[in-house]
């Protein structure tokens, strides 16, 4: 069977940045915002080492705001060099998208 968690892994350092560029976010809501758009059995032992490594990387910078659920959060917002990562990632992705998608067409017409 497929290990679909090296896939997965990267290219959810892309879809972080791209969600957190769109607005300044916490983690649980990036998590719920990923597993609406399809990817399955996130948990948070997944996307806090990942913000935690693009944090080191600085290509996100956190700040803790007053939550008016209980503690206060850690929000996440891009920084310049992460806009450049997330550009280049999304070129790659492209290309390697359709490639991909070339490839595992063949044979169906």
């Amino acid at each position: 069977m497929y290990d679909k968690s090296q896939l997965r892994r990267g290219t959810l350092e892309g879809c972080i940045l791209k969600i957190i560029k769109l607005e300044e976010t916490y983690g649980y809501e990036i998590m719920n915002k990923l597993s609406s758009y399809g990817f399955e059995e996130l948990s948070e032992g997944t996307i806090y080492p990942l913000l935690i490594r693009l944090e080191k990387k600085k290509l996100i910078c956190s700040n803790y705001k007053a939550s008016p659920l209980g503690p206060r959060r850690k929000y996440f917002s891009i920084t310049e060099l992460g806009i450049n990562m997330l550009n280049s990632f999304e070129e790659h992705w492209d290309s390697i998208s359709t490639t991909v998608n070339k490839i595992l067409s063949l044979g169906e017409k």
